[in-house]
């Protein structure tokens, strides 16, 4: 009913902080290789977090 009260689960703010650094990887592909690099790391661990709790 309100969603403003509902607080976010572990998995549902793995998956945002995920598409952030997906958004972030794409965006610095395209001028800075070692930061992208840096980003897509990050979003694979992230990734097998939400792995480990599904």
């Amino acid at each position: 009913m309100f969603k403003i009260f509902k607080k976010k689960t572990e998995l549902e703010k793995l998956q945002s902080e995920y598409e952030k650094l997906m958004k972030d990887y794409h965006s610095l592909s395209k001028s800075d290789r070692a930061a992208s690099d840096k980003a897509y790391a990050e979003a694979d661990e992230i990734l097998k977090k939400m792995d480990a709790l599904q």
